[in-house]
């Protein structure tokens, strides 16, 4: 990635472009993020996990509108099962929170962090529009990657792993997802129909193509199914980042992008926006066990 402006780049392009068609998922390497401050993320929100119960109670919630919350099983009341994980949000949607509303054991670690991932979405954004053919201003110009909430999970220890999962099988609502992980493995996804081990690579950022971002090239990029499974190994740690519309575009509508489409490549989705997305989303238990809710949203199903 640092050296995605010198005569490489249109290898760089070529190889996210193939990454994004066949997996929907890609490791970035020399992406300019310090492994110091990787690492101290991943510690800092450790550290508020292995705090006293106590402690971490005065920050439970499942109120949307915190800011910043921790909770187990957020999606408890729609999934079929349990997940073996805890979980803590930050909402960097409109900006930076409120440093007070953050718990100060893992505040400026993150705070660091989510300064450094917005200047990789920048660059991703770019080469993510030239890998669709599209000038690489274009994915920025349309604010679809505008908004960025990290979702952190912990995955204790499982004594008993087949009795459980940690994060059911699934696929993201945003445009694109970038993940920090610990060297704890666990994560698998879907490919030709197999589950597939994706090994943590020490220093790397883990992107994965969302469903969003299906939707508006028309199927060319692909948003994979994924999950983790409990291990008897850990603790599991992982700081996820979801980008998504900003607070202005979410009811804009997106569709597929106008430039990709012909006649032999006709529009696959009708329009909709991301509030309209993400709340059917929501409704639909998180896209969880497989169900997919893009096909919801496909041309031949809306006649």
């Amino acid at each position: 990635m640092r050296s995605y402006q010198d005569s490489r780049r249109e290898d760089v392009v070529n190889d996210l472009c193939r990454a994004s068609e066949t997996w929907g998922f890609f490791q970035i390497i020399n992406h300019g993020i310090p492994v110091n401050v990787m690492n101290g993320t991943l510690e800092a929100v450790k550290q508020f996990h292995e705090q006293p119960e106590g402690v971490k109670r005065e920050w439970y919630s499942r109120d949307n509108a915190k800011k910043f919350r921790y909770y187990s099983n957020g999606d408890l009341f729609r999934s079929k099962a349990a997940t073996w994980k805890d979980t803590v949000y930050f909402d960097f949607s409109s900006g930076a929170p409120d440093p007070e509303a953050v718990p100060l054991i893992c505040r400026e670690p993150v705070f660091e962090y989510e300064r450094h991932i917005e200047k990789l979405k920048k660059s991703l954004s770019e080469l993510l529009s030239e890998a669709l053919g599209l000038d690489s201003d274009y994915l920025g110009d349309i604010g679809c990657m505008e908004s960025k909430r990290f979702v952190s999970h912990y995955y204790p220890i499982c004594p008993e792993p087949e009795l459980t999962i940690g994060t059911i099988n699934h696929s993201d609502a945003s445009f694109l997802t970038l993940l920090l992980q610990n060297h704890h493995g666990g994560l698998q996804i879907r490919h030709q129909n197999q589950w597939i081990d994706v090994c943590p690579v020490p220093g790397a950022i883990l992107a994965n193509i969302g469903d969003s971002m299906q939707l508006v090239s028309n199927d060319k990029f692909k948003s994979v199914e994924h999950r983790v499974v409990a291990r008897k190994t850990g603790p599991r740690v992982s700081v996820a980042c979801f980008l998504v519309p900003g607070e202005t575009q979410k009811s804009k509508p997106y569709g597929p992008i106008k430039e990709l489409l012909d006649e032999d490549n006709p529009p696959m989705y009708r329009e909709t926006t991301f509030t309209e997305y993400f709340g059917f989303y929501l409704s639909s238990g998180n896209g969880l066990n497989g169900e997919s809710v893009l096909p919801h949203f496909r041309v031949s199903e809306s006649k």
